[in-house]
């Protein structure tokens, strides 16, 4: 490569190789991001995508576990970033897949932090500068600039802790957005948990941030869309190895998934038969039902799903999607009534909703899916353990009962052979798999327990198309099989629409419509902004 070349690249990989212990997870990566260029990167769960960003960003995690072969050239420079601390210094900025909030601090001390500005009064004017006092006035003036860019309208002072995943991604990518620095910014699905309108308004975002300020842009995503509206090139790794590196002009979705995969993908897939109308004995009930959850607002919803539905709910960021499953868990205070099979659900207590037969696929699925220092196999045995005593065993003495680790371990296998989990094995801790792969156990989890109605909450949220397909088809399967009702939360229009029978959409914290799935765009697209006038006149028209 030449000087020239080497000086237009602003990250350059040669030769990345990575072993976690006797498992090869990166085999002899090389390719480059020039500035000023959106680069996608693409490939299953486990492809080597997460271990090749922490490379970049210096984690702990690499250089714990013997660091890496290869080099990592910064504007034609050999580099060995050691943290990422020195790795913000080098001008690289990520918004990782899995937040890196600090859930305790505001919004704005996030935004700003390690970036903090101070000011000098009269009386220290003298003494030294680590004397100085923060400017919170002017920290929350530039992290609301931010917070602008991406268009999150919140306030900063307001507590991380609690937020929706959607409000928490936006926050995430504010905080790059905020340092002037920024040579190189990493987007690890930075779309996966916004609806289509909140993603495309990011991805200008990106498109701008490359062009005006010649910013390099590594991108990765599942949303082979996406990748290819905004990428100039895409680089597609599988198993480890780079299967190749495309220019925009000859960029296909079906061969990229193909590549992906080492399969051909059903990329229009069709999921159901779509009941046409969902009418007969309602399985869950809403009565005046509000929930308190930070960043949501669900205000006094009436909603019924019927016994062996799947009904989705649509919504914009914060507008209360999120907010419905949680409060019904009992994750956050809720009010008004609930019924199950038309008895009322005791509130704000989620043993009390697990033991009346509902299974709750969180959206967070760090913060409250996983127990990551445990085994894969415990982590799916768990919950039915301990709420429907399965798993375990009687002892010696009577009163005692013991864990059936036969019995955990051999279904912990067949939720790894359902869900393709790319493991050492299921005794392997939970925190070491991919953020794809820990979503295939909270799957498992919640699926263990044999649900009567089964609340989903961005269930495909950062798995690849593949498994995107494994587990749609899973929910399709338990609720035709098993007539399990779902109540499917997604921000993927598409999503919902492949596999509901009707939808949902919640704006201002109320429901404004229940719409067929195969309704026109338009009218998902008023009901989300909350336009009921327009939409009620465009609803009467069709009826005529």
């Amino acid at each position: 490569m030449s000087q020239t070349e080497q000086t237009k690249n602003f990250l350059e990989f040669k030769n990345i190789k990575k072993n976690y212990y006797e498992n090869a997870v990166l085999k002899d990566i090389s390719f480059s991001v020039a500035a000023g260029e959106i680069h996608g990167l693409i490939g299953e769960n486990g492809a080597g995508k997460s271990t090749l960003m922490n490379i970049l960003f210096g984690m702990p995690v690499i250089h714990s576990t013997g660091g890496y072969e290869g080099e990592v050239l910064i504007n034609g420079e050999n580099k060995l970033i050691t943290s990422p601390k020195n790795a913000i210094e080098h001008g690289i900025g990520m918004v990782h897949q899995e937040f890196m909030l600090i859930p305790e601090l505001s919004i704005f001390e996030n935004i700003k932090l390690n970036k903090e500005l101070t000011k000098r009064y009269f009386f220290n004017a003298v003494l030294p500068k680590k004397l100085e006092i923060l400017d919170i006035k002017k920290m929350r003036k530039e992290a609301q600039i931010a917070l602008k860019k991406v268009g999150l309208t919140i306030d900063e002072l307001l507590p991380v802790a609690g937020l929706p995943v959607g409000h928490m991604q936006f926050i995430e990518i504010a905080r790059e957005i905020d340092n002037s620095k920024i040579k190189l910014l990493v987007f690890d699905e930075p779309t996966a948990v916004l609806a289509e309108s909140e993603a495309d308004r990011l991805l200008k975002t990106m498109k701008s941030l490359a062009k005006d300020l010649n910013i390099a842009i590594l991108f990765i995503s599942h949303r082979l869309d996406e990748i290819r509206k905004v990428c100039d090139r895409v680089s597609v790794l599988r198993d480890g190895e780079l299967v190749g590196t495309f220019d925009h002009e000859n960029l296909d979705i079906p061969k990229m998934a193909e590549l992906m995969v080492g399969r051909n993908v059903d990329l229009t897939f069709k999921a159901r038969e779509i009941k046409v109308e969902c009418s007969g004995t309602p399985k869950l009930e809403l009565r005046d039902f509000s929930v308190r959850m930070p960043g949501e607002r669900v205000n006094n919803i009436n909603l019924s799903v019927v016994k062996g539905e799947i009904l989705g709910i649509a919504g914009l960021a914060g507008q209360g999607k999120i907010g419905i499953a949680n409060g019904i868990a009992g994750l956050f205070p809720a009010s008004g009534e609930v019924l199950i099979d038309g008895k009322s659900l005791r509130l704000n207590c989620p043993k009390t909703s697990l033991e009346s037969g509902i299974g709750f696929l969180c959206e967070d699925r760090r913060g409250t899916g996983l127990l990551l220092d445990e085994s894969i196999e415990d982590n799916i045995a768990l919950t039915a353990m301990v709420v429907q005593k399965k798993f375990l065993k009687k002892g010696w003495l009577k009163p005692f009962q013991f864990m059936d680790q036969e019995g955990v371990t051999k279904r912990a296998e067949e939720i790894r052979e359902i869900f393709n989990l790319n493991c050492t094995n299921v005794k392997q801790m939970t925190r070491r798999l991919s953020g794809g792969n820990q979503q295939k156990v909270c799957i498992g989890r919640v699926l263990t327990t044999n649900p009567s109605l089964l609340m989903v909450s961005e269930p495909t949220r950062g798995v690849d198309i593949g498994a995107k397909e494994l587990i749609l088809q899973k929910v399709l399967q338990i609720n035709r099989e098993e007539d399990t009702t779902v109540l499917f939360t997604s921000s993927e229009l598409l999503e919902l629409r492949s596999v509901c029978d009707r939808i949902a959409i919640i704006a201002d914290g109320k429901v404004v419509a229940i719409l067929p799935p195969d309704a026109p765009d338009r009218l998902f697209g008023l009901a989300m902004a909350g336009d009921i006038e327009d939409l009620n006149r465009e609803l009467g028209d069709l009826k005529k």
